[in-house]
């Protein structure tokens, strides 16, 4: 059962560490990237990078880590690991709820309203059009990014609390 358990664990580490380093990519490079491209250029670029995202290489870490979480809370908690299960039970419950779920509930349907945007020939109308999606996008990304590193951090420490 141990290893069992160890392995979840490990599974559990790489998912978490996975999504929070996709979150973070966005936070430290490619937004303001976009920020500093013309507008038009930037609106075209998100709404490729949004229509490439649903793929199987990233279904894993977006959708499999809070099941696998949970699966290496339970197992955990099977073999005897009281406290390294709630560990891993919280890092499922903290990711889930600020990083899948604010996901689809945020930055999703931002992302799915840029998607329907025609790209403005204009710049100044295009400018406005990425300031009012950036900034926001930006702030809630920043949110499921701290909350996944949360996560990951306590997924770690489950799994550095195994005993054995």
């Amino acid at each position: 059962m141990r290893r069992m358990v160890v392995g979840l664990s490990v599974i559990s580490i790489i998912l978490a560490g996975a999504i929070f380093g996709f979150f973070y990519a966005w936070v430290c490079s490619t937004m303001w990237g976009l920020d500093q491209a013309d507008p038009r250029v930037a609106i075209k670029a998100m709404q490729a990078m949004n229509a490439s995202v649903r793929n199987a290489v990233f279904f894993p870490a977006f959708f499999l880590t809070p099941v696998v979480l949970g699966l290496t809370a339970a197992a955990a908690r099977y073999g005897g690991h009281k406290v390294p299960a709630f560990w891993f039970a919280a890092a499922g419950a903290v990711y889930l709820g600020f990083g899948l779920i604010l996901t689809l509930s945020v930055n999703v349907p931002m992302n799915e309203a840029l998607a329907a945007t025609a790209v403005p020939d204009d710049i100044t109308t295009a400018r406005q059009v990425w300031q009012d999606y950036s900034g926001r996008w930006q702030f809630w990304n920043q949110v499921r990014t701290l909350t996944s590193g949360i996560a990951l951090a306590l997924a770690g420490y489950g799994l550095a609390r195994l005993q054995p």
